[in-house]
């Protein structure tokens, strides 16, 4: 299984509920399409080595809220749902735990599992539901949801299984194409090749690409497609269409870039002769290194956000979070912070698909009507193993 993505305004420590809740004020991998890529796989651990990791309930205040997560898999306790767990706790513990109680239910990394997990939480009062992570999950708990006529703020990045008041929080590969293709557009790119794995991911990515190039109206010169192993015929491909592109849109995982860095090196193409594009997934190590990617640009949340975050984390846990863990924590932060400033109307369609939007651990955010997102993110440049930020994320959404 592949996992999730992130987001950035700045809220850092005792000022999260403070920046959520202010911008409510008028004047934030594989199931059936692209499950959670932009992490590592839920790994199961020894029980003995994640303490605690169990059903249970954080804070004490009157507004209930369930937080769905996959807290075991198979026989084993899940290292990312624990750590999505405790991020849940470090948001109230700076928030303050009297607004809010949340409800910690296991759904086993099964759609059965978060079946039962979101009924027993509503059964105790849940107004919200915070999660699954895992597509299949998503749909198992959000129909149950529905049938009690609660909202859902869920994990996944599989945009099939959003509909009216149940809301993807994750990063989405549709977001991180847009803003690439925008920026693109905007340096003067007019035609563009896509070489692309043969995946449920870089199909999501392939269609945004395709819609976003046509809004930009950028020519889309060709789309070679390759399996495992297949990336030097692709990438010969694209070298023959010569000066006929000035950009190469590359959708594809770290752990697959060093083959894809040959294949390119090995037929010319690099980012000083065409400008490579990516996703958010390359912010990554194993890509920042690599030579034929030096220049090459990626949409992504910048990183202080998360490194703020995961200092404050590593404080109070004694551990590094996984990557995902700030969706947990800025989904509790976001439910005080409405409980807290929003009355009776905390949760309805209204607030959370205010237009005004969310700050968040990994920046501004807000929700669609239909359920997906959009997100203020940054333009990275790879250089010498590390990032530089050609285009800031927003502080606000545009038509906010």
């Amino acid at each position: 299984m592949r996992l999730s993505r992130d987001f950035l305004l700045r809220i850092v420590g005792c000022c999260a509920l403070a920046a959520l809740s202010g911008c409510l004020n008028p004047g934030f991998g594989p199931s059936t399409r692209a499950e959670e890529p932009l992490n590592a796989p839920v790994t199961p651990v020894q029980s003995s080595a994640l303490p605690g990791a169990a059903n249970g309930v954080i804070g004490s205040g009157p507004v209930k809220v369930g937080l769905i997560l996959p807290l075991t898999q198979g026989a084993g306790q899940s290292a990312v749902g624990l750590s999505m767990r405790n991020a849940a706790e470090l948001a109230l513990s700076e928030a303050g735990a009297s607004d809010i109680t949340v409800l910690v239910k296991d759904d086993r990394s099964t759609p059965d599992g978060a079946r039962e997990a979101t009924q027993a939480a509503i059964n105790e009062g849940a107004e919200l539901i915070l999660g699954p992570l895992f597509a299949a999950d998503v749909r198992a708990a959000a129909e149950v949801a529905r049938g009690a006529g609660k909202p859902v703020i869920a994990f996944s990045t599989d945009m099939s299984v959003t509909s009216r008041n149940v809301y993807l929080l994750s990063f989405l590969v549709e977001s991180y194409v847009d803003r690439i293709v925008d920026y693109a557009a905007s340096r003067g790119k007019k035609s563009i090749a896509v070489m692309a794995p043969e995946n449920d991911y870089a199909n999501v990515a392939v269609g945004a690409l395709q819609t976003s190039a046509a809004r930009r109206d950028m020519r889309v010169a060709a789309i070679e497609r390759y399996r495992a192993g297949g990336a030097a015929g692709a990438a010969s491909k694209i070298a023959a269409l010569g000066d006929q592109i000035d950009a190469l849109f590359i959708p594809e995982q770290a752990s697959a870039m060093p083959e894809v860095a040959r294949a390119l090196t090995a037929n010319g193409l690099d980012a000083r002769k065409v400008q490579i594009l990516g996703t958010g997934l390359w912010n990554d190590s194993r890509v920042l290194s690599l030579p034929a990617l030096q220049g090459a640009w990626f949409a992504s949340p910048e990183n202080a956000g998360f490194v703020a975050f995961a200092q404050r984390y590593r404080a109070k846990f004694g551990s590094d979070p996984t990557r995902v863990a700030t969706l947990a924590y800025d989904s509790v932060s976001l439910a005080a912070a409405l409980a807290r400033t929003q009355g009776a109307r905390r949760f309805s369609e209204e607030v959370l698909a205010a237009s005004t939007g969310f700050n968040g651990a990994d920046g501004v955010f807000r929700f669609k009507p239909d359920g997906g997102n959009e997100r203020g993110l940054a333009v990275l440049q790879v250089n010498n193993g590390s990032t530089v930020v050609v285009s800031p994320a927003p502080r606000s959404l545009s038509g906010a």
